[in-house]
């Protein structure tokens, strides 16, 4: 478990293909002394497993499935990345409950200057807009941030998108916004990104859970669903 707060703004050293997957050494200046082989670290959100350690920098092995739910396979040597060792019991929960298991992939949409903050509309599909609530919670790239109008996208701007009429008929996803100070913008990548760029989601935790209890067999009481549906239109 990590918390979403992010610890360091390291930075790719090396990729190397492995099998199906790739093997990534980062540098960082977090204490590796203190970072034991086979402990879990969140990699721009995305939990992996630390390897090997070298002078500076460590390395984790990300698997084929890793790299097709998350941005991961689009890094780059140089390409700096969000790192936070995983929660202890010493440790502050100054964000929220975060897994490390990514749901998907959203984008930024929007980068707009706002006071000395920027704010940031991202795009998600439906699979992640769902689980979206007002002044909730989502983890953006490992960043625990909070989220704030919530908008549906148009099914039909969506579908000329995709080039792909069919698309009218399905749910067409969502965009929020988050409000990032400089100190975010500096301690993390989002510092770094542009509109049109990738990021990992993951969706608040409790809230996937309540929802499992609420439809334990996939469908639920008609007031748990209402309910959900109404945080769909928002």
């Amino acid at each position: 478990m990590f918390t979403g707060i992010i610890e360091d703004l390291g930075a790719i050293a090396r990729i190397d293909a492995v099998n199906d997957g790739v093997r990534i050494t980062i540098r960082t200046a977090l204490p590796l002394a203190r970072m034991a082989i086979g402990e879990s670290i969140a990699v721009n959100g995305c939990c992996l497993t630390v390897t090997g350690k070298g002078r500076g920098t460590f390395t984790a092995d990300v698997s084929a499935e890793s790299l097709r739910r998350t941005v991961l396979g689009s890094l780059n040597p140089g390409d700096r990345v969000n790192l936070e060792r995983c929660l202890t019991l010493e440790k502050l929960l100054g964000g929220h409950l975060v897994s490390g298991h990514v749901d998907g992939v959203g984008r930024i949409a929007a980068i707009t200057p706002e006071g000395n903050s920027q704010l940031f509309t991202f795009e998600v599909a439906a699979a992640q807009a769902r689980y979206l609530v007002e002044k909730g919670s989502v983890a953006i790239d490992g960043i625990s941030l909070t989220v704030f109008n919530i908008r549906p996208v148009a099914a039909a701007r969506r579908a000329r998108a995709n080039g792909n009429g069919r698309g009218a008929k399905r749910s067409a996803g969502a965009t929020f916004q988050v409000a990032l100070i400089p100190h975010t913008l500096k301690m993390t990548t989002l510092g770094f990104k542009r509109p049109g760029d990738a990021v990992n989601i993951e969706s608040d935790l409790l809230v996937k859970y309540v929802e499992r209890v609420t439809q334990p067999s996939g469908r639920g009481s008609g007031r748990a669903r209402a309910a959900l549906a109404e945080g769909d239109r928002r």
